[in-house]
């Protein structure tokens, strides 16, 4: 039996994207039995109004609407927690912006009939990124490399975003134990997973980055993040 799936989406002033990348999902997921749900962070553009007009012909598109800029770890979380509450029994972390290429979608749903935790992998054989400058490529790999050997943990993509997970693995994990706010958030909830026994899937992926809009990364998050990584580790 598949599962119902719940693609979240965390946006802040992703006009320029976000009725792309909604009407892209669903038409690459049409038949199957999935909702797309946007956890907006207060955008001051018109992406909320967007998706607004969207849900008029669509039953199975979500808005939960935030009343300030909280972060994308209490974007995911809150939007686990409303989809868990629909009745969706699994979720898909994606990024609005077309560097997670929605046609892998169906690779993860698939995936995840028979894992707890799957991971569109930038950092597998196979998988390739493309448009970062050397700043970007140090931050990702060189993150993931930092946390796997304080955490002595194998997945080989810690700090990537597009991922897919049972619900049950994240009640076991438990989502108000989430310490991280900022970009150890990817770190920590894989990390928990696999002290918690999570079955885990990792498959190559070709990651482009955004063409629209703004990266929210900056090497104050970074930092704060391999500070994180030493919390997570005497905190799990």
């Amino acid at each position: 039996m598949k599962l119902k799936t719940l693609v979240i989406i965390p946006t802040f002033n992703e006009e320029m994207n976000i009725e792309s990348i909604i009407k892209c999902v669903f038409d690459i997921l049409k038949g199957k039995d999935i909702g797309v749900l946007v956890v907006d962070d207060n955008s001051k553009d018109e992406t909320a109004k967007i998706v607004k007009r969207l849900q008029y012909n669509n039953d199975n598109l979500y808005l939960l609407e935030r009343g300030g800029k909280y972060g994308l770890a209490s974007a995911y979380i809150d939007g686990f927690k409303y989809g868990a509450d629909l009745g969706y029994k699994a979720f898909i972390e994606m990024d609005a912006d077309f560097s997670h290429n929605p046609e892998y979608l169906v690779n993860i749903i698939d995936k995840l009939q028979d894992n707890d935790v799957v991971i569109a992998s930038r950092n597998i054989q196979g998988a390739k990124v493309k448009g970062w400058n050397l700043f970007r490529s140090l931050i990702s790999r060189g993150g993931s490399l930092y946390s796997r050997l304080i955490l002595n943990c194998p997945i080989k993509d810690l700090t990537g975003g597009y991922n897919g997970w049972r619900l049950d693995i994240l009640n076991k994990i438990g989502l108000n134990n989430i310490i991280s706010k900022g970009y150890a958030f990817q770190i920590e909830m894989k990390y928990r997973a696999y002290v918690n026994g999570a079955t885990i899937a990792e498959f190559p992926i070709i990651f482009e980055d955004r063409k629209f809009g703004k990266s929210k990364m900056n090497y104050k998050i970074f930092l704060e993040a391999l500070f994180n990584v030493i919390k997570i580790k005497f905190i799990v």
